[in-house]
Parts: C-alpha cells; structure tokens; sequence
C-alpha cells in the first residue's frame, strides 16, 4: 500500500470511526436540567468532541493496519 493510499485509508477510517462513536455517551439538555436559551432542548450537554475524536483516531489507525494486512496478501496481482 502506497502512503497516499493509507492516508486515504486512514481518512476514511476516522470519519467512519468518528461517526460511530458520535452518539455514544451524548446526553440532551433537557435530560441534564434547564436547557441553554436559545438552543434545542436535544442538543448535547457535553459533547465530549475532543475524547470522541481520539476514539476515531485509534479507529482509523486499526482500519489502516488491517487494510495494509489485507490488502497485499488477497489482492495482489
């Protein structure tokens, strides 16, 4: 695999991993009390972006790892 192809790799990894992460431990205003004015009552309290995004950062590098496994041994020329 080539370094443009893992970094290809790797981005869609972290934005699938970032998605499926996305919902996990999200709590809305209204569960958690008065909601902000102005904002919808669903909206997350505390969104946790920076922890999520370290998540999806050790996704996108397993995905990478194992498409550069992958990859060569069952399709190679």
């Amino acid at each position: 695999m080539t370094i443009t192809g893992a970094l290809v790799v790797f981005t869609l990894g972290w934005w699938i991993s970032f998605f499926v992460v996305l919902p996990i431990g999200v709590r809305g205003q209204f569960e958690d009390g008065e909601p902000v004015p102005g904002t919808e009552e669903g909206a997350p309290s505390k969104p946790m972006l920076a922890k999520k995004a370290l998540w999806a950062t050790g996704g996108g590098l397993l995905i990478t790892i194992l498409a550069a496994i992958i990859i060569p041994r069952f399709f190679s020329p």
